[in-house]
């Protein structure tokens, strides 16, 4: 490769990681133009109102993990505003909520500045430029972000601020229509110039401040004092390789490692599918018994304990399965990049804006998170954080070393599907041994309390577990994540979710 190997969600991130490539850069600057490129370009999946989690590593260093996710407010408004919503599937419905009650307080923009000031070689003005220019002159809706858009359509026309940008002579933007969003294109003006203190200490923060007086929770105060804070990564060997992954406070690469090693201890890796599921519940269970402490960030830690872990694993082999395994929902607004770049430096780069909470700042076209109407980062209900944390959230950025080398750098969006669509793809990588595209095409499972959602071509035979519902689906559909993956010199993006991938 002359640049790198790149993996995005849309062709227009793709093409700015790309054209910022060609400045001769690395890979943390091409991931992180690409991400607010992604702002407009996948608007229904991420935002600069929502949070993130970036995996990087530069070649002979230890892997960071930039933790830029949202943190939840006190809940001190007792006139919030807080709506419930579905989103239908075709073969499910989750459900949500939005409102100003709904969101948290944003890090995205304080995460990939920070990371860029720390990493980047190129000025900011140029970062942005792409970014700038797709807002301001507008992108082509796809067909797949088109279907998008019609899924959370309810969300996008909460207000009349949506309603602007989304309706185009009386009629819903569709399929080729061009989406533009000039006051992006301005609040990105700003940022180049006056960097994140514009969002989080000046103009920006009061004009928030201003909209979330009434119904909402986040203040001036809140965006003030927001920190991106880099963490250790959790790592473990599985065979000849390294998987490293995102830890405490989040759930998700924490939960991943507890299923393999589940697996392993059990010489199951190389499991069948019955077995998959079974580790699966068990691994929810797990976190649903272990995670009762909203004050304790890094509860989740507890599953990984000897102690506690070896009381699961007899649970494992003795099939005493059933129990209080809840069921979580959510849309999963979320998309990811993977990029590695010549000199083996690499940016794996989960980004979100939940489904949005409905409501703009209209100055700046953005729309603001719904994090705190998210099931699955609320495990102990909405609303009962009763001080300023990090949300637990199931992002899940990965880098796979074999050799000490990189081998595969991967992430996925998909709420609570996140880990369930890497830990497949790793077990088709690492344990089946089949080549990147087939192990991001086979189908998937997922299981969520007792329903057991699958893709076509998985065969079942329910002996084990007929307490599961099971919900089969007729075709590969985004509900089951979208996994994009590159090695040095192969690329790939799930289909799922329109992912494109390209060796540059």
């Amino acid at each position: 490769m002359k640049y790198g190997s790149i993996s995005t969600g849309s062709t227009e991130a793709l093409n700015t990681a790309k054209q910022i490539f060609e400045e001769g850069v690395n890979a943390f600057d091409a991931a992180i133009a690409a991400v607010f490129t992604s702002m407009t370009s996948e608007f229904s999946l991420t935002g600069a109102g929502g949070g993130g989690i970036l995996l990087g590593m530069e070649k002979g260093t230890n892997p960071i993990i930039y933790d830029f996710f949202v943190n939840c407010p006190e809940s001190s408004n007792n006139n919030m505003d807080f709506e419930k919503i579905n989103v239908d599937f075709g073969n499910t419905k989750q459900q949500f909520y939005i409102g100003k009650g709904s969101t948290a307080i944003p890090g995205n923009i304080a995460g990939l500045l920070g990371i860029h000031k720390q990493k980047g070689k190129l000025p900011l003005n140029i970062i942005l430029e792409p970014a700038i220019d797709i807002a301001k002159n507008g992108v082509q809706l796809s067909a797949y972000q088109s279907y998008i858009n019609t899924l959370v359509k309810p969300i996008l026309l909460y207000t009349n601020e949506g309603k602007k940008l989304f309706i185009k002579n009386d009629k819903f933007l569709k399929e080729n229509d061009v989406f533009k969003n000039p006051n992006f294109a301005y609040f990105l003006s700003e940022l180049s110039q006056k960097g994140s203190d514009f969002f989080y200490k000046k103009e920006g923060a009061e004009i928030i401040n201003k909209h979330y007086k009434i119904g909402g929770n986040i203040n001036k105060k809140h965006l003030s004092n927001y920190r991106m804070i880099k963490r250790e990564p959790i790592s473990f060997r599985l065979n000849e390789y390294t998987i490293i992954t995102n830890p405490a406070p989040s759930y998700a690469g924490t939960l991943m490692i507890f299923l393999f090693k589940l697996l392993e201890h059990t010489n199951q890796l190389d499991s069948d599918i019955i077995t998959l599921i079974k580790a699966m519940e068990l691994t929810s269970i797990a976190r649903n018994e272990v995670c009762n402490d909203p004050k304790n960030e890094m509860e989740i830690n507890k599953v990984l304990d000897d102690t506690v872990f070896n009381k699961y694993l007899e649970r494992f082999n003795d099939n005493t399965l059933n129990g209080n395994n809840k069921k979580l929902s959510g849309f999963g607004s979320t998309t990811h990049i993977s990029i590695i770049d010549k000199d083996d430096n690499i940016a794996s780069v989960t980004t979100t804006n939940g489904e949005g909470c409905g409501y703009f700042i209209p100055e700046f076209g953005m729309m603001m998170n719904n994090m705190l109407g998210e099931s699955d980062l609320n495990p102990y209900g909405f609303h009962k954080w009763k001080s300023i944390r990090r949300l637990p959230t199931m992002m899940c950025p990965t880098i796979i070393l074999k050799n000490n080398k990189p081998y595969y750098i991967l992430g996925s969006g998909g709420s609570n599907r996140i880990r369930s669509a890497i830990t497949q793809v790793i077990l088709n990588l690492i344990i089946k041994k089949m080549p990147l595209e087939l192990a991001i095409n086979e189908p998937r499972i997922h299981l969520e309390g007792n329903d057991l959602y699958c893709e076509p071509g998985i065969n079942l035979n329910p002996k084990n577990i007929e307490h599961l519902k099971i919900n089969p689906f007729s075709s590969k559909s985004l509900f089951f994540g979208g996994v994009n993956c590159v090695g040095p010199n192969i690329a790939f993006g799930d289909s799922r979710r329109r992912g494109v991938g390209e060796v540059f």
